[in-house]
């Protein structure tokens, strides 16, 4: 209890890393949500690895001295570009091949996961200096917000967010039925545009904030957890967020609780609870049947 009132108090310590860790449970369960209406889980995982790349790729050009940014200042905000840089060309790039009708393939997918992941070794094996630095933003500094990011990651999130929540229908529309949003007359590339655009952003943020690892927990488990016990889109969204921020806030506790790393604390606590709603799931269809057959 102590812990958890010290947490609470806006004077503590690492009031920045849990703020973050809230956000990414609030905002990336509901870009989560189109990944599994457009069937594109496995793009979850490849999106990330993508990103580190980018991250990796702007460090190196970094410590050769170009600079792809004008008056650069930040080496973060450097390693930030080059992340967006990175995930929007594969995920327009993937979006084009899907529209001439070679779909998000798994072949596909996992070569894009593959390349990324190897690109992103070499990238930071050629960096002649700060390579632990570098090795330890491609994990994500979840336990060094500054203030300025942590800003910024609320301005640019809560823009997302509104956005995500305003144009709902629309997104949910062109995601699960192309041809009836087509044929009432939605413009479906604009909004296919538009939401891979916010992909592009909240996962570039988020590997930057967090690591790939914890982005991809946070994108994919609350989806699918809130799929197994709701019916209906409305309640999809509001439980999928539900359960990412309530994961982010008790991974946070544990981890200062009992001394662990916050990431892979939040990604477990995911997984437990993924698990603990599928047995649920299993216990109350067998009491059903149970009872029917009685």
């Amino acid at each position: 209890m102590e812990q958890l009132i010290e947490i609470l108090s806006p004077h503590f310590l690492l009031k920045n890393t849990l703020y973050a860790s809230l956000l990414v449970g609030l905002v990336c369960p509901q870009v989560g949500i189109f990944f599994m209406l457009r069937r594109m889980v496995l793009l979850g995982i490849a999106l990330p690895q993508v990103s580190n790349a980018g991250i990796a790729f702007a460090f190196l050009l970094h410590s050769i001295g170009w600079h792809f940014l004008p008056h650069m200042e930040s080496e973060k905000t450097m390693a930030l570009a080059g992340s967006i840089v990175f995930t929007l060309i594969t995920i327009f790039t993937l979006s084009v091949l899907e529209r001439k009708g070679k779909g998000f393939t798994e072949n596909r997918i996992g070569f894009t996961y593959a390349l990324a992941g190897a690109a992103s070794i070499l990238f930071v094996s050629w960096n002649p200096f700060g390579q632990s630095e570098v090795l330890s933003l491609l994990k994500g500094e979840i336990l060094s917000v500054p203030d300025a990011y942590l800003w910024s990651m609320v301005a640019i999130y809560g823009v997302i967010f509104v956005v995500l929540i305003g144009f709902h229908r629309n997104f949910i529309l062109v995601s699960y039925d192309v041809d009836m949003a087509t044929t009432i007359g939605k413009r479906v590339i604009l909004w296919d545009v538009l939401l891979y655009l916010i992909i592009g952003v909240v996962i570039s943020f988020g590997v930057m904030t967090v690591g790939a690892l914890v982005i991809f927990g946070f994108l994919l488990i609350p989806a699918i957890a809130a799929r197994m016990v709701t019916r209906g889109i409305f309640l999809f969204c509001i439980v999928s967020s539900v359960i990412g921020v309530v994961a982010a806030f008790l991974g946070f506790y544990v981890s200062y609780r009992f001394d662990l790393p916050t990431g892979p604390t939040d990604v477990a606590l995911l997984c437990i609870i993924l698990s603990l709603l599928f047995l649920g799931k299993i216990l109350i269809k067998t009491k059903k049947n149970s009872i029917i057959g009685n």
